[in-house]
């Protein structure tokens, strides 16, 4: 978002001050808002040790198996809250905070990503749908702007061609948060409802655990409502210059 934003503000068309940058300024608000929060919720829950004593990579294990998944290996990846589940290559890698650790924080970390696993398991069609549109969204998030800041250039008959190309792609990128949002909420339900079946957590425990949850959730929320306001802003910007043509 960082090099988007200095695009702006540096950039030879922007040499006055445009209202729509408060559209910006919102969405990053709302992004530092929700990683502040999380991190703020993950130290918090961090420090409890959960009464089973049990770590990230063994609950995931459990949870796993408990679902009867045996075909996905559980690796340790460095870094902190890098934790991911690799549906190509059936791998769910935990980060350094919380492979080794018996926190109710790193086991709902743990819990949410074996979420994601069985919504691969079971076909859950919002992960197909992005799973299946990853190569199209990576390419859309790296040649959208570009295209739009060539077409600035250019003559207005060109110009407006790449621009709209690009707020198309941009259009992609904002779908792809979209649908992560029902994959993400999902994956903490079935996270929840799998620590409490398979005794992993205690009720106030699953509590501590949901309240991360729900943090970590909101960043993908704020990421769509940032991703949002930039489109829009693109509209308002642009749809004055289709007019002009």
């Amino acid at each position: 978002m960082i090099h988007i934003i200095a695009a702006y503000f540096y950039s030879p068309f922007m040499m006055y001050f445009d209202p729509t940058y408060i559209l910006i300024i919102i969405g990053m608000v709302l992004s530092l808002a929700a990683s502040a929060m999380v991190r703020s919720t993950y130290s918090k829950y961090s420090g409890v040790r959960a009464a089973s004593g049990m770590t990230g990579a063994q609950a995931a294990e459990r949870i796993l198996h408990s679902k009867g998944i045996f075909d996905v290996r559980i690796e340790h990846v460095s870094g902190n809250l890098t934790d991911h589940y690799d549906p190509k290559n059936k791998v769910l890698r935990l980060s350094d905070t919380v492979y080794g650790s018996s926190s109710v924080a790193a086991i709902g970390v743990a819990a949410h990503e074996c979420g994601h696993a069985v919504q691969h398991s079971e076909g859950y069609a919002p992960l197909t749908i992005r799973t299946a549109i990853v190569p199209v969204t990576n390419f859309a998030a790296t040649i959208s702007w570009p295209l739009i800041l060539i077409g600035l250039l250019l003559s207005q008959r060109t110009g407006n061609l790449l621009i709209q190309i690009g707020i198309l792609l941009f259009c992609a990128v904002v779908l792809f948060q979209l649908i992560t949002l029902p994959v993400e909420f999902n994956a903490s339900s079935r996270a929840l409802t799998l620590l409490k079946n398979n005794g992993i957590l205690y009720e106030n425990e699953t509590k501590m655990t949901g309240k991360v949850l729900r943090a970590a959730a909101m960043t993908y929320v704020a990421s769509a409502a940032a991703s949002i306001l930039q489109l829009l802003r693109l509209l308002i910007i642009f749809g004055g210059r289709r007019r002009d043509d």
